[in-house]
């Protein structure tokens, strides 16, 4: 549920995204739960557990256009959640033009069961979306991890620089991350996308010996699954998907951090894609900051908290419990959204990525050629033994520092290392591309991976 109908207001299409904010407005939170109605009435008509006749008149009202959000609200605060006075309305309206009919609104079921299964509804919408996304997103990176496979740049650790990578290397990693959380949502849908019915106290009772035929014809009416039991006071299935979406966010966070700091002025290696007003400065002309990037990381950093109170409400109270339950209406809806922003921004960015090239491989030399000590160092320790190796390395890089000369020349110089590596090894172990280990077998890996 949300607060207002919109997707939003001024920060909604920055955080959110357009498609995904139309999955929570008030007005779809209203219609999951009609929806829900008008199924529960076919259902219970098409078991005999009300009268045929009833069920028409009952789905006829079931359209949330019909409905006064303010004065829903306003019963809400009285009444506790939303559906109890949108039951209220709906039975007034069907009453307004079949009395008999009216008398069968939301027969056997409670407010929990109309307003789970309305937000499954809801969630269903969701995870289209966002699946569709991350299938583009990871479209993306697979082409950008192939085209960038022979693409030398700085790997670095601790944000200093360590070793040759290749780009496509680093486009793979995140892919890899993707693939699994792909995964996740497939594993996690048949435990999501299930329907809420159990009445009062999860028993059925009121329905007497057609509780599952009705439950069973209301899942099948509503293409959701039946699952063993109802959930009111279980609430695992709902922060399953919360916490699998802030894993992606985490990613998804990660990935916005690495293009931010390849987008810096002393880095730029790569670049967001460039748009009239894209990042642009109010003040500064030339500024072209990351805001796909700022927007990702403003979502990495707030979706945690909300897993956080999802993963608080688990403990509730017997059946149906209190507070814990009434804390998701709000967090859940957000928490999506917010995760489903991050990735729109982010499979935007992957789509028109602006690589440098030239760039990545000037910063490579940036060190003259500290960056490949460990490439000599290994092969003369095969010479000299590795300790023996790494001090000689190590000195000779102390002096390049020093004297602000490339390591090559300094170690061209070395009696001891020309003993053992004549001038044209030292030019080959320079080499970026030389030093990239299996980098390029890592990348099929996780192509081959994706496409299995």
């Amino acid at each position: 549920m949300t607060t207002q109908d919109n997707t939003g207001g001024l920060f909604g299409p920055l955080f959110h995204g357009s498609a995904i904010g139309a999955v929570f407005t008030d007005r779809a939170h209203l219609q999951g739960m009609l929806d829900f109605e008008a199924a529960l009435a076919r259902a219970e008509a098409k078991t005999g557990v009300i009268p045929a006749e009833a069920a028409g008149p009952i789905a006829a009202q079931c359209d949330a256009a019909l409905y006064d959000l303010a004065a829903l609200a306003e019963g809400a605060t009285r009444g506790g959640n939303t559906a109890i006075p949108l039951v209220k309305a709906l039975t007034a309206k069907v009453a307004a033009r079949d009395k008999a009919a009216a008398g069968f609104v939301h027969w056997g079921a409670t407010s929990q069961d109309a307003m789970d299964t309305g937000l499954v509804l809801q969630l269903r919408a969701a995870v289209a979306l966002i699946e569709a996304d991350l299938a583009k997103l990871s479209g993306n990176l697979a082409t950008l991890a192939q085209k960038h496979r022979q693409t030398p740049m700085v790997g670095r650790t601790w944000l200093q620089h360590a070793l040759p990578i290749t780009f496509g290397l680093k486009v793979a990693g995140w892919l890899d991350a993707v693939e699994r959380h792909r995964a996740r949502i497939i594993e996690l849908k048949p435990r999501l996308l299930v329907l809420q019915f159990g009445g009062a106290a999860g028993t059925l009772a009121a329905l007497g010996d057609k509780g599952l035929v009705v439950a069973e014809a209301l899942a099948a009416d509503l293409k959701l699954a039946l699952p063993a039991t109802s959930w009111h006071g279980a609430r695992d299935r709902v922060v399953e998907f919360g916490t699998v979406l802030a894993l992606l966010t985490g990613t998804l966070g990660k990935m916005a951090r690495d293009i931010a700091l390849l987008m810096q002025t002393e880095a730029g290696e790569a670049y967001e894609p460039a748009g009239e007003g894209k990042g642009g400065s109010s003040t500064m002309p030339h500024k072209r900051n990351p805001v796909a990037a700022a927007a990702a990381l403003a979502a990495a950093t707030r979706v945690p908290h909300l897993a956080g109170s999802l993963l608080s409400g688990m403990v509730q109270e017997h059946e149906r419990g209190l507070g814990g339950w009434h804390a998701e209406w709000q967090v859940l809806p957000e928490l999506v959204q917010l995760s489903a922003g991050a990735l729109a921004q982010m499979t935007e960015v992957t789509g028109g990525l602006e690589v440098q090239r030239d760039q990545m491989r000037a910063n490579l030399d940036a060190t003259n050629g500290l960056i490949m000590a460990e490439a000599v160092a290994m092969a003369l320790g095969a010479k000299l033994g590795k300790q023996e190796a790494h001090h000689l390395i190590e000195a000779a890089s102390k002096r390049a520092i020093s004297e602000q000369r490339h390591l090559r020349d300094v170690l061209a110089e070395d009696k001891t290392v020309l003993l053992h590596l004549d001038r044209a090894t030292l030019d080959k172990l320079f080499d970026p591309l030389g030093y990239t280990g299996v980098a390029a077998a890592l990348i099929d890996r996780v192509l081959a991976a994706r496409r299995t």
